[in-house]
């Protein structure tokens, strides 16, 4: 009789398989290489390979998910409960729960050996000092039988004579324990006032019993794959913790358009997907005030960035308006919310600053690369990128500022990639090819050595940092390495014909691959789709660079600033190789960093460039690719490298352009044969 087989996939991986009735999940997950951490044995003691059940139809991967689909709870997993902390809700131990019929299980980040090394640091920058809200400490007089005055007009009557503060308002829920804070601090307190540059009314959102030095803010980068916080003090602008985590969201699709075609077939999704974001905010920001040791309740203020797509999901919009034409934001102004609107542990006083949305993908992380950089100061032409899965793209100077986005897709963070992976310790992030021997030499994520030296097979051979895969960098550079050594042509081609040169040149069906590394039976190649990939990624980010470029009447720009995670590790000389971004001095451009997240550290820090960033972005024109006529024409010549017609002169007066090849080179052994057969 047929065993029955059911189906399981494992996200954020996306890794599936077909597996017996009855077989545990962590053996299915350790079957298929899944990243999934195990101490103990599987034995249900560390507790660490805990994953969650995802249910409803997932019609991509052609199955129902169901809770019922798994084992009951077992006896292994009560007892865990009650020897460490209970399980949280939905969460099983994967070593003692059973596949029963087809699932779809999410591995949370707690749940993964090698959690992504997240590269969205803080940036240095000098910010003037002025936030919304501020530190006032006095005595109020004790009530008096002889004076009828309430507490709350002693409380006003104290600020305006030791601070001249007037017209004051407070925050309604603090009336409750008003009387009570003033008693325990024996007639002395501090008080926190929150003061909107643009209005004149100063508001009393928190309140504590006798002196308080410090508050704090938190400045957040909601990306569509990472969100990073900084923690602020408030009152010397330092800041003291920063922290960062996977975008849960990813579970739901890769891309920002995944996911809104995920709300579209699962109505329901969108809510789902507005608490889970909103939930890993909360973690985000409990666990950076737990490493700086700083009370939650003294966390008053925080500043928000987002795409498009992510903003409206985590203010509670459904985002499938941004799905199709014409793109429309529910709102694009700035925002001032309540944070228990977002169920989060702090200060029931603290607000929300969402920074403004510029267009329908563009969003407020590009207002906040914006007031980050600054171009609107710059007499230089300047161009701002901010390479992502859609990339946000800003050209101007102080004449003039024009947006647009580009859909580059995720092949620039290993996503579609066949031997792609995030960034994250083993995964290749450098690679160089000797364009005579065509033998590579490259460096992986967590080790010193570059594979050709001394000490790398020791280093990179142990658990934490074998050679697993290859990151965005690491395929920006091999591509544009193949290029200049000959192994692939200007039109993207590896050249089969290399393959009586060297062994790195392997048959892939009727095409070819570049061999980076082989272990045993593991080899980690880049194929002639994963060029292919790259080349349709990097088109149509050049495409809407050449967009903007038209409608400012330049041929040339001044000044590059790469921004995002991304953006900040790939190499300037490499991403020029490919045609990413357009002929500059490689000296002029650099590394924004998480630019976003600057600017909403900036907003946090500094009321008044709230003000400014909203100004700027009126003044800022709105280019929609989708709809640009020229863009198909800009995209097809950019599918070449660097380009099919644009010359390049600057990069290859800094390096050498490899030889032109000719047609029937590009074909490889096969594609010869099938020419000369025509003739």
């Amino acid at each position: 009789m047929t065993e029955s087989k059911v189906k399981v996939v494992f996200m954020p991986s996306g890794r599936r398989g077909n597996f017996p009735v009855g077989t545990p999940l962590l053996s299915a997950a350790q079957t298929l290489g899944v990243d999934i951490d195990s101490v103990c044995g599987g034995r249900g003691i560390c507790g660490r390979c805990q994953i969650l059940c995802m249910e409803g139809s997932f019609s991509k991967h052609g199955l129902v998910s169901k809770v019922e689909h798994l084992s009951p709870i077992s006896d292994a997993e009560k007892k865990y409960s009650e020897r460490k902390k209970k399980l949280a809700k939905g969460r099983r131990l994967s070593c003692h729960t059973l596949l029963q019929g087809d699932v779809v299980i999410d591995v949370p980040a707690e749940s993964q050996v090698h959690r992504q090394v997240v590269r969205k640091d803080v940036e240095h920058r000098d910010i003037t000092l002025d936030p919304c809200v501020h530190l006032y400490y006095v005595p109020v007089r004790e009530a008096d039988m002889h004076d009828p005055k309430g507490d709350l007009q002693r409380l006003y009557e104290a600020l305006e004579r030791d601070w001249g503060l007037k017209d004051l308002d407070i925050d309604f829920e603090l009336m409750g324990q008003l009387q009570a804070v003033i008693r325990e601090g024996k007639w002395t307190v501090t008080v926190a006032l929150r003061h909107d540059v643009g209005n004149k009314s100063k508001r009393i959102i928190a309140i504590w019993p006798g002196f308080r030095g410090e508050v704090y803010g938190v400045s957040i980068d909601v990306g569509s794959t990472t969100v990073a916080a900084n923690l602020c003090n408030l009152v010397s602008g330092e800041v003291v913790a920063s922290g960062s985590l996977m975008n849960p969201q990813i579970r739901f699709g890769e891309d920002l358009m995944s996911r809104v075609s995920y709300v579209m077939m699962h109505p329901e999704g969108a809510e789902e997907m507005t608490s889970v974001i909103r939930e890993a905010l909360d973690q985000l920001i409990v666990q950076t005030a737990k490493d700086a040791n700083v009370p939650l309740d003294q966390i008053l203020e925080l500043t928000l960035v987002a795409n498009p797509v992510m903003h409206h999901i985590l203010l509670g919009i459904n985002p499938v308006e941004l799905g199709g034409a014409p793109f429309a934001l529910a709102t694009d102004s700035s925002l001032t919310l309540r944070a228990s609107n977002f169920n989060l542990s702090i200060s029931n006083g603290a607000r929300v600053y969402v920074l403004p949305c510029i267009a329908g993908h563009v969003g407020a992380d590009t207002a906040g690369m914006v007031l980050a950089e600054e171009p609107q100061l710059e007499d230089e032409m300047t161009l701002l990128v901010d390479v992502g899965t859609n990339a946000e793209i800003v050209l101007g100077n102080k004449n003039r500022l024009i947006a647009c986005s580009s859909p580059t897709g995720p092949a620039f963070e290993g996503a579609q990639i066949s031997s792609g992976q995030r960034a994250a310790n083993g995964a290749i992030e450098r690679v160089r090819i000797d364009p005579e021997t065509l033998e590579p030499r490259f460096k992986v994520i967590g080790c010193d050595f570059w594979s050709n030296e001394p000490g790398f097979d020791e280093q990179a051979g142990n658990k934490q940092t074998k050679v697993t895969g290859i990151c965005g960098s690491g395929i920006i550079e091999a591509v544009a390495e193949m290029y200049l050594s000959g192994v692939i042509s200007e039109d993207g081609v590896v050249d089969g014909n290399l393959s009586e040169r060297s062994t790195r040149i392997q048959r892939d069906n009727r095409t070819w691959s570049y061999v980076l590394h082989q272990q045993g039976d593991s080899i980690i190649s880049v194929t002639q789709n994963d060029v292919r990939q790259i080349q349709l990624a990097k088109a149509a980010l050049y495409a809407g660079i050449r967009l903007l470029m038209d409608k400012l009447g330049v041929d040339k720009v001044d000044r590059i600033r790469l921004a995002g995670a991304f953006g900040s590790y790939i190499d300037v000389k490499h991403a020029m190789v490919l045609g990413l971004i357009p002929d500059c001095q490689l000296e002029k451009v650099s590394a924004a960093g998480n630019a976003a997240g600057t600017g909403a550290r900036i907003a946090l820090l500094n009321a008044s460039a709230r003000t400014e960033i909203e100004t700027i972005v009126d003044r800022i024109e709105k280019i929609e690719t989708a709809v640009e006529p020229k863009f198909q024409e800009y995209f097809v010549g950019a599918m070449a490298f660097p380009h099919k017609t644009d010359p390049f002169p600057l990069l290859f007066a800094t390096v050498q352009r490899p030889p032109k090849k000719e047609p029937s080179d590009d074909l490889g052994e096969e594609g010869s044969r099938r020419r000369r057969r025509r003739r």
